[in-house]
């Protein structure tokens, strides 16, 4: 994405970690909940935009415990065909055929019989601003778990989940820094 991210939070311009620790914590979260934990990374990363402090592009590549090796890449810097920003593009492939979530919200399925399309868009609320309405529309089902779970239910995410994501958001870095594959 080239989205001008810093315009509506220029704050992030000064932070010395920046891709891994804004987004990364959410595609990498995306990578443990489809194909479970890592047991090794290798990053890189880089700071593509000047007038920034951390870096705006990152690639982590994952081998999980279940032997798939799952790759993640984030760009701030990458001019698209089609700006993508706020949505998550995912790509997954799999010996019977692939997975391709696109811009606008297509979920392409692709096996060896031809490929189907589905139309997966946010849900709109009359209150969100329709640029960001996948950011916004996933905030009330985030609120709701969150209630529940103060309410006595069980959250779907628990700190203790969460924290396996920053490890591998702080592995990535130390990988990165040091050039070498991080066992976790």
């Amino acid at each position: 994405s080239a989205f001008p991210v810093f315009d509506n939070q220029p704050f992030l311009a000064e932070e010395e970690h920046f891709i891994l620790t804004d987004i990364g914590s959410h595609v990498l979260d995306i990578c443990r909940f489809l194909f479970g934990e890592a047991n090794t990374l290798f990053s890189l990363t880089q700071r593509v935009n000047p007038n920034i402090k951390g870096e705006d592009v990152a690639n982590v590549l994952m081998q999980m415990q279940s032997g798939v090796h799952c790759y993640a890449e984030m760009s701030y810097a990458s001019i698209l065909e089609k700006e993508a920003f706020p949505q998550t593009l995912v790509l997954v492939e799999g010996d019977r055929g692939s997975l391709h979530l696109t811009n606008d919200f297509e979920l392409k399925v692709t096996t060896r019989g031809g490929t189907t399309i589905r139309k997966i868009d946010p849900v709109m609320y009359r209150w969100l601003d329709p640029a960001y309405a996948v950011v916004h529309s996933s905030i009330v089902d985030c609120n709701r778990d969150i209630l529940k779970a103060l309410q006595g239910g069980q959250a779907e995410t628990t700190g203790e989940d969460n924290l396996k994501t920053v490890q591998l958001v702080w592995a990535s870095y130390e990988s990165a820094s040091t050039g070498k594959r991080i066992t976790l």
